[in-house]
């Protein structure tokens, strides 16, 4: 009969050494608390809470060092009733999972679904757009300094963590510096149209369709790094708006029938007492200050909603974007 292989063999294997032991040593920990049951009968409560988690996770996605002493726990728990059974049964099961959580905190058992450092994967959408929004920190990565920030992908879910490496790092690291240099100098200050206070705009930078995107752990953290040399200069745009609707306008760029209008100079929008008016304005105002930078668009969604927005032509304008960046019509808000 030709034996078992893989890892049935082992678990076999495994299940018959420890059996032979237990026989051999069960009458030596007949002096265990009886209060010992009672534990064990808790913690075996709580584990039965996430047997499918246990079974499900730890087991079918796990390597073999994290499989054998699992399933053997739960073999023997299962053969011996008693405490003693439970006792080195449950000490299997939880020595395969300290083993899951060592995988985790050392990067044995991935958990991502980003690829590993020397894998680019491209996330987001071939007909949609991506923003990578930068938060002022810098990182030395490949031997240069790049910047940091998120990721907001077309389904509006944002990545966190991420890394800009290649074309046009120090352009963006340049530009955000003078956006936060301005929003410190004009941020409470009062808008002379509307007469409410200036708030912070956000530079950011939008993809059109899929970022290459590599998983690399540095010090202990993870970071997502865009592989910008790998996407098309023309499927770059720079873009600043009020910084708490940068999602929203992605989101905007994303939904069918958004389109770009400019404002004409005696647009009641700047007259709007609201975030709004604030915000096209102020738009206006920056773009005399950092060069390359214009403001005075907006962005008009089915609803009628507005966003308005400047761009910044320090990333070289695009056919792709030009819609974006020299909008065709001018806005004229319903009456």
């Amino acid at each position: 009969m030709q034996k078992p292989r893989g890892l049935d063999g082992i678990l076999g294997k495994i299940g018959s050494n420890v059996k032979d032991n237990f026989e051999k040593v069960k009458n030596k920990i007949e002096e265990f608390p009886k209060y010992l049951d009672d534990r064990l009968r808790k913690i075996g409560d709580k584990i039965s809470e996430y047997k499918p988690i246990i079974i499900g996770s730890a087991i079918a996605a796990s390597p073999l060092y994290v499989k054998a002493p699992i399933l053997t726990g739960l073999q023997i728990k299962n053969l011996y009733k008693g405490t003693r059974g439970k006792l080195l049964g449950y000490g299997l099961i939880v020595g395969g999972i300290a083993a899951v959580g060592l995988g985790i905190m050392f990067g044995l058992n991935a958990i991502h679904s980003l690829p590993s450092s020397n894998h680019v994967q491209y996330v987001g959408s071939s007909n949609g757009y991506e923003a990578f929004v930068p938060n002022g920190q810098t990182i030395n990565y490949d031997g240069h300094t790049d910047p940091e920030g998120n990721l907001i992908l077309n389904n509006g879910t944002t990545i966190h963590n991420v890394v800009w490496n290649g074309q046009y790092a120090n352009t963006i690291i340049q530009n955000h510096n003078q956006i936060d240099t301005l929003n410190n100098q004009f941020v409470g200050q009062t808008d002379p149209v509307n007469n409410q206070q200036y708030i912070k705009l956000q530079d950011f930078y939008v993809i059109e369709g899929p970022a290459p995107v590599k998983q690399l752990i540095m010090d202990g953290q993870t970071y997502y790094v865009i592989d910008a040399n790998n996407i098309n200069p023309g499927d770059i745009a720079g873009f600043y708006t009020y910084q708490g609707w940068v999602n929203n306008f992605v989101e905007a760029m994303n939904t069918p029938g958004t389109y770009a209008a400019v404002l004409p100079g005696n647009s009641p929008v700047f007259q709007g007492t609201n975030t709004t008016g604030t915000i096209a304005y102020e738009t206006h105002l920056y773009q005399h200050y950092i060069r390359g930078f214009s403001g005075g668009d907006v962005l008009v969604q089915p609803n009628e909603t507005i966003i308005p927005y400047g761009i910044n032509t320090n990333i070289p304008v695009s056919t792709y974007f030009s819609n974006f960046e020299a909008p065709p019509q001018v806005y004229n808000p319903s009456s």
